[in-house]
Parts: structure tokens; C-alpha cells; sequence
């Protein structure tokens, strides 16, 4: 039986699974420019967007990673578009494609894999938090045991998938980080969003961030430069994604 030769793929795919707050967007453009903006020179070659929304993701075997968006939809509505994109990721993952999941992205992929999301039970998480390392990972290279990161969510990974392996936490959420095999890497924290975007998405939710209680006015002082904010995706692409070459067989 003839192998079907190894072929290189000098494309990077951004499954687009929502919208940026309606200032971002006029500003600064949709995630995947966000996305690309933070990887900046670590990837010279083809860029795509696809909205999973409207339409099927591309075939796996297509680009040499996948980085799937955040979105203000909740992975709970279980919408038809969700579960086709569930069982891309499931497909995918089968097919040993690399994807990077971001906030509902990494929700999503969580629950297509076996694990299960709902609200998280300690609240809104957003702002500028810390994350804790439990474990090491190509993602963190060059970072500390504990790094800043821009985070915005309601939704939680309460559960993780069976093959998922923790790989860091924050105060208010205990599944910040997870891998699942040498492919998959996801974070519930932003790191396409920087400070001045922060600050606009905490302009939006202002007025429902402080019925939730929480003291917006603490939380927006303590926005700042965040230095390492962008580095698990840009590790992603430079020791996972680059250091592979690009090759998808």
C-alpha cells in the first residue's frame, strides 16, 4: 500500500466563532485580526478566517493549525452550528490537526472531547488575572511559574475532558489551561486582547459588572500593560505549530 508523502502547509486557519464588542470591531477589526496581530512576524505565511457560524469548518488536513475564537455565545445554547463544529473538532483531533482553542473555543473543544461547561460557579472572571502553572508545556516556554493574562468569561471547563492534562489556573477559574495529546492546546484567558482592547470590552459589560457586584471601577485602574499576555499563542506557533514545519501528512 503506497503512504500518502508528508506535504508542507504554509497556512494558518481562524475558525471565527463570534464578535468583538461592537467598538473593538470598529477600531481594531474581528478576532482574527486580533489573533494575527499578536503573532505578528512568528507566522510570515497564508492567513483565513472562516466563520463556523455560517459555514462547515475546512477539511483538518487543510492548514497546519486551527485556532478557534471567542465568541459572547454560551457552548450551553447547543446550537446546530456548535455540534458541527463539535464534531469537526472531534474529526480533527482523530486526524492529529493541531488547533488552539481561546475562551468559547477552548469550551468548545473541551465538551466535543467529553468534558462539560456551564457557568462557572465562582462568577465572572474579567480583568487583568494571574495565571498559575501546574504543569510545563511547549506554550509556557519563557515564562514564570505565575504570568498576566487579559481574561473574559461567564462559562467554565468544569469538567475536563478524560485525556485532558491541567495545565494551569487562575483564582476564579481551576481549569485555565489544558492539552489533550500533542495537538491540542487550550486557554480560557484572551491572549489576542491587549490593554486598550481590555479596557473597551470592560466599557461594555460595565453596567452589568456592577450588578454582579464586582468593583468595575478597581478592576478597569488595574488594567495595564501585560508584557506576556500574547506568549502562549505565540508558543503555540513557534514551538508547536513552526518547529514542526508546518508538515501535515
Amino acid at each position: 500500500m503506497m503512504t500518502k508523502p508528508a506535504r508542507p502547509i504554509s497556512r494558518l486557519v481562524v475558525l471565527k466563532t463570534g464578535d468583538p464588542v461592537p467598538r473593538v470591531a470598529e477600531t481594531r477589526g474581528q478576532f482574527a485580526d486580533l489573533i494575527i496581530g499578536a503573532v505578528g512576524d512568528l507566522w510570515s505565511e497564508e492567513w483565513a478566517a472562516v466563520d463556523v457560524r455560517t459555514e462547515p469548518p475546512p477539511d483538518p488536513d487543510s492548514a497546519a493549525a486551527f485556532i478557534i475564537t471567542g465568541s459572547s455565545s454560551s457552548v450551553t445554547e447547543r446550537a446546530e452550528w456548535m455540534l458541527r463544529t463539535e464534531e469537526w473538532i472531534r474529526n480533527a483531533h482523530a486526524k492529529q490537526t493541531q488547533i488552539f482553542g481561546i475562551c468559547f473555543g477552548h469550551q468548545l473543544i473541551a465538551q466535543a472531547l467529553g468534558g462539560l461547561v456551564a457557568k462557572n460557579p465562582r462568577g465572572r472572571e474579567i480583568g487583568k488575572v494571574t495565571v498559575e502553572r501546574i504543569a510545563d508545556d511547549p506554550i509556557f516556554e519563557g515564562l514564570g511559574q505565575s504570568f498576566d493574562v487579559h481574561a473574559t468569561h461567564v462559562d467554565s471547563v468544569v469538567t475536563l475532558p478524560p485525556d485532558a492534562r491541567l495545565l494551569a489556573k487562575t483564582a476564579l477559574e481551576p481549569n485555565a489551561a489544558f492539552s489533550i495529546g500533542e495537538n491540542i492546546r487550550a486557554v480560557q484567558y484572551h491572549p489576542e486582547i491587549d490593554d486598550e482592547v481590555m479596557r473597551e470590552y470592560l466599557k461594555a459589560r460595565w453596567e452589568v459588572v456592577k450588578t454582579e457586584g464586582l468593583d468595575i471601577d478597581a478592576i478597569f485602574n488595574g488594567i495595564g500593560n501585560v508584557p506576556h499576555n500574547a506568549a502562549t499563542l505565540q508558543n503555540f506557533i513557534a514551538q508547536l505549530v513552526s518547529a514542526r514545519g508546518g508538515v501535515r501528512a
